[in-house]
């Protein structure tokens, strides 16, 4: 009884992700300073989705079987309905997906 007591109070937990801030972007993978420091990450975004996520940003990371993985960057919610979809840049371009269709480019309708 005792020794399964022992085992169980002094096993070793399984990581969890963790979040920090991004503090390197570039071609040999991302870092990103938590309570560690995550190095040469590769980043996990949806096909067709690619981003450099400036620095300072609020990152995940979270561990796999073969190293990490940078998930993405925690955001706050958009002025979006349930079901839209924004893109938007550093530099404050957005694109809007509405749910009636209408697609919006910096706040204005895109007419097609």
């Amino acid at each position: 009884m005792w020794l399964m007591n022992y085992i169980t109070d002094n096993s070793i937990t399984s990581p969890r992700a963790v979040k920090g801030e991004v503090s390197a972007c570039e071609a040999g993978g991302a870092a990103v300073t938590s309570s560690d420091e995550h190095k040469g990450l590769d980043w996990c975004f949806p096909y067709g989705v690619v981003s450099v996520p400036p620095k300072g940003s609020r990152a995940v990371v979270l561990p796999l079987d073969d190293g990490e993985t940078a998930l993405g960057i925690m955001t706050r919610a958009a002025d979006l309905a349930e079901g839209e979809v924004m893109l938007y840049s550093r530099g404050g371009a957005t694109l809007v997906l509405k749910n009636d269709g209408r697609v919006l480019v910096n706040g204005s309708e895109l007419h097609v």
